[in-house]
Order: structure tokens, then C-alpha cells, then sequence
């Protein structure tokens, strides 16, 4: 039986990095932009989770064997020499193992995934998971389960690319025990201080939606226009809490199937959006239901917002405005209504959204708390028609009803007090 063995990794991580390796997710993912450190952080997790699962075996994965080869285990060579740490590679099979721990780790290309099966593992990384298939993954996690390993752990590095699978399942909708941990650009103090130009040169060679998927490491849509092009994750998108001093402001976009409204406050000319109501197959009624479940009716009041086509009369003789007032009027609450006699061109509503989420000078005032999953993704996902100025509603039916609901709020806040601004209905 091998002895307890303690080396001194040299290794100063970066703050993403050190995120990244202090997770205690079964399964973590690093995506970040070119330049951010991630096949270092890929590396010294694999490195650490040798010691920690001493005599077991671990798989380094990379999407093709060239780039296994010239990329990932030249990365993972110059780590173990520069901490001097004692290792054997055959090259043959394609393994590693470790001097001081009698760790294995296999070295995989990852392509053909099927080929994966076999050997349980204590743990395992992928390098550049976005250019490999889902499938390997899927692998891999069925091959996490040696019952000698004291921590099974799975990981991965990548370069956005779009809204793919790896987006999906590591950031849109997580399943327990997945984290993804997001690198920010222009974090890498080390690559900066040997070239500190790297990322203005990178600017005269992509156009600028590869150089914010590369540079910037934003998520952006693979096929047609953006809507919300403004919108940053990383800028956006920050935890909030309801400020009892001011009004609520709820707005409403009247669907069944969804039912969709956000909830928000502002103050000082900043929007917060602090949480989203989504109901499937759900009525006006229920919706009403829903918002007095999550928040309490403030002293300041409530300021309802929403589509203007919610006043038309339904077959029972009330309109959806109709509903919410007899609902809020019989809690006694204080509620005032902004609704607009019609619905502003699309066009207005979406570029006041935009200049919100950051207008031309920079200034960002448009902020979404991260539990707002939905609407969050009508901003990274939402698209115009191909050759046109038409919003796709088709493409996927769960998208643009919250980003509607939420562009009714803005516009009415954030134009001047021009037109028929005090034409409402309520």
C-alpha cells in the first residue's frame, strides 16, 4: 500500500481558475475565451485528482488525436515538468503514470466515442468539449464509477460555440451536481504582462461576433441575426433582491401556452428584473395566483405593464386587465396600470430594450437576476428571420414571450414624455 504523498504544485491560479478547481460539483465545466487559462486549469485538475485518488485510473480526452497530441498533452507534459513531478509515458498505449502515486492516466481521443467503453474510472477531463460529440460525454459519465475512487469527479474546458449541447446542459438548465464556471476576457494577467497587446491584434483579425465568441467568450446565436445583441452574460446578469422602498412592476405578456410575465423594479434610470413567471397552459387568473405566491404586496404599490391586446374583451365579457384589477382589488392593494391604447412597433420595443442592456456610449442599465432562466434565454437565442427585419417565433415556441413582457416595461419607462405616452387605458 503507497504512503500519503505531498508535492508542491506551482500553480497560482487565475480567479476563474481557482472557481473552477474549488468546485465540488460531480461534474464542472471552464468555458472561457481564447487566452483564459483553460488548458492549465484542464491539466493541474487532472494533475490533482492523481494524488487525491492515488493507484486509480483517470482519462485526459480532447475532441481528435492531433489535437490530443499538439495541444492538450503537450499542455499536460509542461505542467508535470514544471512542478517536477516524477511520471513514465508510453506512448504506444497512449498512457501516463504517475511516480509518485501509481495513477494512470489514459490518453484519449475522443471522436470515436463508442470506443470509449470499458475501464472504470475515478475521474476524468475533456479538453475543448464544445468540438467533440455528445456522445463521448455520455460516455465518459457511465464510465465514472470506481468503487475504490475517494473523489469520482468529471470536467471539461471549452470555447463557446453557439447554443449547443454543451451550453444546454452546462449552463441553460444544469442537472444537479453540474456547474459550469465562465471565464472573464482580459483576465489573464499572465498572458498580458508577456504580451499586452494579444487582444487588440485579435480585434483587426475577427469580425466582431468571432471576436466576442473567442475573445470575449460570449454565447451567441450560430444562425441568423440576434435580437438582443447588447445582452452580456457576464455584464447582465447579476443577483438582486426586492427593495421594499420602491414599487413592483409587473408586465405582462398574455399567452396560454405560456403564460409569462417578469417582475422588476427600477430606480435611478436602472431596470432589475428580479424574478419571471412562466405557466404553461395557464389563465390570467392563475398567473395573478402565481405573483401573490412569490411576492408580497409592498406599501409603495404595484405598476402593471404589459401587451396591449390583454384589454380586448375574451367570450366571458372580461379582458385579461379586467382579471388582474378584480384580482389586486380584492386585497385591497395599491395598483396603477401603464398600458398603452396599442402595442409599439417591434422594432421600438426591441431596440429600447437593447439600449437598456447597453447603449452606444456603454452605459449598461438593464440588469437580470440569474434565476431569470427564460427570459435569458430569449436574449442569447432570439432571432430574426434570415433576410429580415421579422422576428422568428417559430424556430421555438417557448422563446420571445418573456423578452416581450419585459420590452413592454422598458419602453414605457424609458421613452419621453412625447406622443401618446399618457393615452392609457388604465
Amino acid at each position: 500500500m503507497r504512503s500519503i504523498v505531498r508535492r508542491k504544485i506551482k500553480h497560482s491560479p487565475l480567479p476563474s481558475q481557482k472557481k473552477f478547481h474549488d468546485s465540488k460539483a460531480r461534474f464542472k465545466g471552464f468555458s472561457g475565451p481564447i487566452g483564459s487559462g483553460k488548458s492549465q486549469a484542464l491539466c493541474q485538475e487532472a494533475i490533482r485528482l492523481t494524488y487525491q485518488n492515488p493507484g486509480r485510473t483517470g482519462l485526459i480526452g480532447a475532441p481528435t488525436y492531433p489535437m490530443l497530441k499538439d495541444a492538450t498533452l503537450a499542455s499536460l507534459m509542461e505542467c508535470l515538468y514544471e512542478s517536477e513531478i516524477p511520471f513514465e509515458l508510453y506512448k504506444a498505449e497512449n498512457v501516463i503514470v504517475m511516480g509518485d502515486t501509481g495513477s494512470t492516466i489514459l490518453l484519449r481521443a475522443v471522436d470515436e466515442f463508442e470506443r470509449l467503453r470499458g475501464t472504470n474510472l475515478a475521474w476524468f477531463g475533456v479538453d475543448e468539449l464544445t468540438y467533440a460529440p455528445e456522445g463521448a460525454w455520455s460516455r465518459l459519465e457511465g464510465r465514472l464509477r470506481d468503487p475504490k475512487a475517494k473523489r469520482l469527479s468529471g470536467f471539461a474546458v471549452w470555447t463557446p460555440k453557439g447554443f449547443d449541447w454543451v451550453y444546454r446542459r452546462f449552463i441553460q438548465n444544469p442537472a444537479l451536481g453540474f456547474e459550469a464556471i465562465m471565464a472573464a476576457p482580459y483576465e489573464n494577467r499572465y498572458l498580458l504582462r508577456q504580451a499586452p497587446d494579444f487582444y487588440e491584434r485579435l480585434k483587426s483579425s475577427y469580425d466582431e461576433n468571432f471576436f466576442r465568441q473567442e475573445v470575449l467568450g460570449d454565447y451567441l446565436n450560430a444562425a441568423g441575426s440576434l435580437v438582443y445583441q447588447a445582452f452580456v452574460r457576464t455584464a447582465n446578469v447579476r443577483e438582486m433582491s426586492v427593495d421594499p422602498a420602491l414599487p413592483i412592476c409587473w408586465a405582462v405578456d398574455f399567452n396560454v401556452d405560456p403564460m409569462c410575465s417578469v417582475v422588476a423594479q427600477a430606480s435611478g434610470g436602472e431596470f432589475r428584473v428580479l424574478d419571471e413567471i412562466v405557466l404553461r397552459r395557464a389563465s390570467t387568473e392563475q398567473a395573478c395566483q402565481e405573483f401573490g405566491k412569490r411576492f408580497e404586496l409592498p406599501a409603495s404599490g404595484v405598476v402593471v405593464y404589459g401587451d396591449a391586446s390583454g384589454s380586448a374583451m375574451k367570450t366571458s365579457g372580461f379582458s385579461d386587465f379586467c382579471v388582474i384589477r378584480e384580482y389586486f382589488k380584492s386585497r385591497a392593494a395599491k395598483v396603477t396600470y401603464r398600458v398603452p391604447r396599442a402595442n409599439p412597433p417591434v422594432g421600438e420595443r426591441v431596440n429600447a430594450v437593447n439600449a437598456m442592456l447597453r447603449n452606444a456610449a456603454g452605459d449598461i442599465r438593464l440588469f437580470v437576476d440569474p434565476k431569470c432562466k427564460e427570459l435569458i434565454a430569449d436574449f442569447e437565442q432570439v432571432s430574426y428571420l434570415d433576410d429580415s427585419t421579422q422576428i422568428d417565433k417559430e424556430k421555438d415556441r417557448r422563446r420571445t414571450h418573456l423578452s416581450d413582457a419585459l420590452g413592454y416595461w422598458i419602453w414605457q419607462e424609458s421613452r419621453g414624455t412625447v406622443g401618446e405616452r399618457s393615452a392609457r387605458l388604465f
